[in-house]
């Protein structure tokens, strides 16, 4: 195995690609009880459309999803009730660009990690099964579409996004899982399980040889092709401008975005997602000038926050909360990154931001779980996340200000609120 040691945080990193094509990264946590296993697949929300076997198949919205679901189920049982039984903690999620299936234990975690490595790359499911999930995550997707939030949400992503399937919710709808049978699911998991699309990440006190071994042992020895994938041909224009929706509210809720300009893969990802981050909090946190005036004036509460989001192929940051006031706050917004472009950044603020967000990237080294998932997000998109540091380094408050200037602007804004409903 290779080992890598990063000086500047004090981590090492065993790496190692089977000739299946897997991935498998190892970060050693001497003295530690806990130990943490995650396996992820490059699949998720997004990846409805996809070449197989010579031919583009077009998926129904939130199969990754349900898939997921699926995949807990075994010829002799089921796979979480077998891992909880055995001292695990098991769980697994679907992202816009992800999948993944995790774990932590004390104790048995070889055999814990053969049961996750096992279930995951062996489908197991008839249509019964799949019939009676239907109705169970139809009965899911019913209940978050009555959640204020997602709609919010969900409708700021349909405003800002026409092409890119990252408009869809991760779910799907009612209707478009009606349309996923067992063929399309054992098609997908063909696609996307394959070794040479996943990540097999191990945080703890564990010896990295035997998490190859057991791997080799465990998962198929053929290798997967390379999968093309088809997002559309998202323009940089914004789809549709504001989006406005009455639902059992006690007061106003908005959010605005900004369809940001998405990077590459590499480290140039990386960089733009530190950029944007800081850059949201110099604009939106809750120390910028823009949060205390607002508050000052009342008209934002502290539901009111902000964030930059990245996926392959898109960037956006938004901002929102509660307020009766949402269109004048989604204005100051605006006026304020125009501010910060023609008059500058406080030095002081600069600085006191730029080490809460170093401070913030040295406190997620303390999580086992955000370690296994940026290492995993990280060998995805081809970049190295322990390499923060030095993209730290390399960035300026020029970068801050271009980025605002680029990014937010009227035209690539969109306005999204929930109203009350009259009595």
């Amino acid at each position: 195995m290779k080992q890598l040691f990063y000086s500047r945080i004090g981590e090492s990193v065993y790496k190692e690609t089977l000739s299946n094509g897997l991935e498998i990264l190892v970060v050693p946590r001497s003295g530690f009880a806990k130990k943490y296993a995650f396996f992820a697949t490059r699949y998720g929300g997004m990846d409805t459309r996809f070449h197989l076997d010579g031919q583009w198949l077009d998926t129904p919205a939130g199969i990754a999803h349900y898939l997921e679901h699926k995949m807990f189920d075994t010829e002799e049982g089921n796979a979480l009730q077998e891992l909880a039984t055995n001292g695990a903690e098991p769980n697994a999620f679907t992202s816009n660009a992800m999948t993944g299936y995790y774990f932590d234990s004390t104790e048995h975690f070889e055999e814990n990690l053969r049961i996750l490595l096992s279930f995951v790359s062996i489908p197991y499911f008839t249509e019964e099964s799949v019939e009676k999930e239907r109705g169970i995550i139809g009965q899911e997707i019913r209940m978050i579409e009555d959640n204020p939030d997602w709609q919010l949400y969900t409708r700021m992503m349909q405003c800002l996004y026409g092409e890119n399937p990252v408009r869809t919710p991760i779910a799907g709808t009612v209707e478009s899982i009606s349309h996923i049978t067992a063929e399309t699911l054992y098609h997908c998991h063909k696609a996307f399980y394959n070794p040479a699309n996943m990540v097999l990440t191990v945080v703890g006190d564990v010896d990295p040889k035997r998490v190859v071994e057991i791997a080799r042992e465990i998962l198929p020895a053929e290798k997967g092709g390379v999968i093309r994938r088809d997002y559309g041909n998202e323009p940089m224009e914004v789809y549709e401008k504001e989006s406005s929706l009455t639902m059992e509210v006690s007061s106003p809720q908005f959010l605005v975005g900004f369809k940001c300009r998405p990077a590459g893969e590499g480290e140039e990802y990386l960089r733009l997602a530190a950029i944007g981050d800081i850059a949201c909090d110099i604009l939106l946190g809750d120390s910028s000038p823009l949060y205390l005036r607002l508050y000052d004036e009342g008209l934002i509460n502290t539901s009111f926050g902000g964030s930059f989001e990245m996926l392959p192929g898109v960037a956006y940051l938004y901002a929102g909360g509660d307020s009766k006031e949402s269109r004048r706050v989604a204005r100051e917004i605006f006026l304020e990154a125009q501010r910060l472009v023609r008059e500058g950044i406080d030095e002081d603020f600069y600085q006191r931001t730029c080490r809460a967000a170093f401070g913030s990237n040295l406190r997620g080294l303390n999580s086992f779980e955000n370690v296994a998932v940026s290492l995993t997000e990280g060998y995805f998109n081809g970049y190295d996340p322990f390499r923060f540091p030095e993209i730290f380094d390399s960035i300026t408050k020029a970068d801050i200000v271009e980025f605002l200037r680029e990014n937010i602007t009227e035209e690539r804004s969109v306005f999204s609120e929930i109203l009350p409903k009259e009595e």
